[in-house]
């Protein structure tokens, strides 16, 4: 089986390294292939999550991928009943997440689903902007609520007097305890239910404007089809938004500015600050901005270790240094959303005037308007969901972190996060059971604590591990267009995986394909980033190159000539960001960040989807 070029390993037969025996226990059984569906799974092409997971996952950030799994597919198959589509399915092997997307259904379910869908789909179409409203009041007040989820403190030594005169409460701290984590699980779900209430309608409105694009006009890049789509004022861009609005009123404000622009600390920062009324008006327009537009994660949003802004003051912070530093020598900061509107209207004017019949002009402003409604979505419900919603849940479930440590149930608070979310629920009944039991009453912690130590080891070993780029049977073409236009998983790239070319064999390329995801050229340095925390290692002028760019990096787009990405497709994120930046980018390029070495000069051709090593650095 090794020997077939023409499969990828079976994912039944595949061996993990002998570093990570045991990982199997990390996760619920319903997450690992499994006997009993055997036949199925074998039968199936499971490729890496590289876009939601490209990290091995800690057993409690399971929670994200279990959830969006059923979001998802539900809104597909049931909900919106998109035709040919099903759901995708996911598998975990050595902690790394797998996906496959399911085969069409038979022929009279897609004919069944397809009348639900035209009445579901195109009203949602014609009413975004008031179901938006009403989405964002929905999930503002399921936000609200988890944050509300009352965690006790403590287990004290007695229940207070006034739960229990002059009647009886009738349940306690301990069902308090067990009863929040049970809160914060369902709440997790319903937001993940809510998450998808359009996505899928987005990307599917972006396929049906591109197809209708492509039939006009023949040969149209894919690059001036995402140019008419750019420019929308999103909720994920806000958190920039704020911070320039902060740089300008610091370079405004007495010394402000300076204390900003110092190579200090933040801690250090604010500490200056407090010591004028300046300083103090200025950091109260801080906290002004913070609650919603901070609870941004310093990464994707998806990884407890990732931290936010309001955790990791540094990032933040240094992204105002840099503000103030560019505010100081006279330059704009702010994103050019005027440009990059006219850019689009003029695109868009300009194809118009091919059309040749009233017919076809209609099908083209009727996709056009239905994209250019629905589009910001994409962006506007990444802040809300994978920022604001799950730093909150990260907020709350460090409480009950606290709590387990306090009883000698781990050494620390974040080693809740090394149980999965079925397991969390023993350890709080063994707590709640010894402190209902009285005093001096033994909990199993050295058990708990043998076992964090054990699968942090485990997940250390798999992040040293480059496991295989899929699994299964490749289809003979990629053509489920959510492959393809988010993971950017596309034929030639399972071609090239089938002959062994991935990240480790690809240091002497000198010319690497992928999506023409935002158009321009531009040649420069190379900045190639592979962890999170250097993205303060950025300089102006630069071009990025990093495996995914992620969300809470908006305030280095102004600062770039031009991005690239080993993932993701022509709806990725970095795709969306850098046309709403006019940023030239390259994604799903594969092995940008193995090909290409910080300080090589690079060009790079958002037209043609072509990233060309011009001058390796010395």
């Amino acid at each position: 089986m090794a020997d077939d070029k023409s499969r990828f390993p079976d994912p039944h037969d595949f061996q993990v390294p002998a570093e990570l025996e045991g990982w199997e226990e990390m996760y619920p059984t319903h997450h690992l292939f499994s006997g009993d569906r055997a036949d199925w799974e074998k039968a199936q092409f499971w490729y890496q999550d590289k876009i939601h997971a490209p990290e091995p996952l800690p057993p409690l950030d399971l929670i994200f991928q279990e959830a969006w799994q059923i979001s998802l597919s539900q809104y597909t198959t049931r909900v919106f009943c998109i035709p040919p589509a099903q759901g995708i399915a996911q598998r975990l092997v050595g902690c790394y997440l797998y996906i496959c997307a399911i085969a069409p259904p038979p022929e009279e379910i897609i004919g069944e689903k397809a009348g639900h869908f035209e009445k579901r789909v195109f009203y949602v179409f014609e009413h975004y902007d008031e179901l938006w409203d009403k989405w964002l009041t929905k999930f503002k007040a399921l936000g609200n609520e988890m944050d509300a989820v009352k965690i006790p403190s403590e287990l004290p030594k007695f229940v207070d007097d006034a739960k229990v005169l002059p009647a009886p409460t009738g349940f306690y701290e301990s069902y308090d305890l067990i009863e929040s984590f049970d809160k914060l699980v369902n709440n997790m779900f319903k937001g993940w239910q809510y998450h998808f209430e359009m996505l899928n309608l987005t990307y599917l409105a972006y396929l049906m404007f591109a197809d209708v694009a492509r039939k006009l006009f023949p040969g149209i890049s894919e690059s001036a089809i995402g140019k008419m789509v750019a420019g929308a004022y999103v909720s994920m861009f806000k958190p920039e938004e704020e911070l320039c609005r902060l740089a300008r009123l610091a370079v405004s404000a007495d010394g402000v500015g300076d204390i900003l622009a110092s190579d200090k600390s933040a801690a250090d920062k604010i500490a200056q600050l407090q010591q004028s009324d300046a300083g103090k008006n200025w950091l109260a327009e801080y906290e002004k901005s913070s609650d919603p537009w901070f609870y941004v994660s310093c990464g994707s949003g998806w990884y407890n270790h990732e931290g936010s802004w309001l955790t990791d003051l540094d990032i933040p912070y240094s992204y105002l240094k840099g503000y103030v530093e560019r505010l100081q020598k006279g330059e704009t900061i702010e994103r050019s959303l005027d440009d990059i509107e006219k850019e689009r209207d003029e695109i868009v004017a300009e194809y118009r005037k091919m059309i040749q019949t009233d017919d076809d002009r209609k099908a083209f402003d009727d996709a056009y308007n239905t994209i250019r409604t629905i589009y910001r979505y994409a962006e506007d419900h990444l802040f809300w969901v994978e920022h604001w919603f799950h730093t909150i849940w990260y907020k709350k479930i460090r409480q009950i972190g606290t709590i387990l440590v306090d009883n000698g149930m781990v050494n620390e608070v974040d080693d809740i996060f090394m149980f999965n979310r079925y397991e969390i629920p023993e350890l709080l009944t063994e707590v709640a059971t010894a402190w209902a039991l009285g005093v001096d009453i033994p909990t199993r912690g050295d058990y708990y604590k043998a076992k964090v130590a054990k699968r942090r080891k485990i997940l250390e070993a798999a992040a040293e591990w480059n496991p295989t780029p899929a699994l299964g049977v490749p289809p003979e073409e990629v053509a489920e267009p959510f492959t393809i236009m988010l993971w950017g998983i596309t034929t030639d790239k399972v071609k090239e995986w089938l002959k062994g070319v991935d990240a480790t064999a690809g240091a002497d390329v000198s010319e690497i394909k992928g999506f023409a995801a935002s158009a321009g050229v531009v040649e420069g340095p190379a900045r190639v980033l592979k962890m999170l925390k250097d993205i303060t290692k950025l300089q102006p002028g630069e071009i990025l190159v990093c495996p995914s760019t992620n969300p809470s990096w908006a305030p280095v787009f102004t600062n770039i000539k031009a991005a690239v990405t080993d993932i993701g497709g022509l709806t990725s994120h970095a795709a969306i960001v850098c046309r709403e930046y006019g940023v030239p980018s390259v994604t799903g390029c594969g092995v940008a960040t193995a090909a290409i070495k910080t300080g090589d000069i690079i060009k790079v051709d958002g037209d043609t989807g072509v990233v060309t090593v011009v001058q390796r650095a010395g």
